[in-house]
C-alpha cells in the first residue's frame, strides 16, 4: 500500500492483494458502498477486456456488484474522471 498523507492536496492509493476467491473485489465493494454512504463521489473504471460478467459492472464471485465504467487504456480514465469525484 503506498499512502500519502490526507489532508495535505494529495490522494493515495490503497492496493488490495490476495490470492484468487480471496475476497478482494468483495473488499472493494464494501469500501465503494461506505464511501457512498459517506455522501462521497465515486467512480469505477475497469478494462473492457474483462467482460465475464458484465461489460458495464464490477462482480465479486457471491455476486455483490457495483456499476462500473469500461476503458481501454488509462489515459481513458484521466478523460473521465468528474472533477467532483473523491
Amino acid at each position: 500500500m503506498i499512502v500519502s498523507q490526507p489532508g495535505r492536496g494529495a490522494g493515495w492509493i490503497e492496493v488490495i492483494v490476495g490470492s484468487m476467491f480471496s475476497g478482494k473485489t468483495e473488499e472493494l465493494i464494501k469500501r465503494l458502498k461506505r464511501a457512498k454512504i459517506a455522501k462521497q463521489r465515486v467512480q469505477v473504471f475497469k478494462p473492457r477486456i474483462d467482460n465475464r460478467y458484465s461489460q458495464n459492472q464490477v462482480m465479486s464471485h457471491s455476486k455483490l456488484t457495483t456499476s462500473s465504467v469500461a476503458v481501454d487504456s488509462p489515459q481513458e480514465i484521466l478523460e473521465q474522471v468528474a472533477d467532483n469525484t473523491r
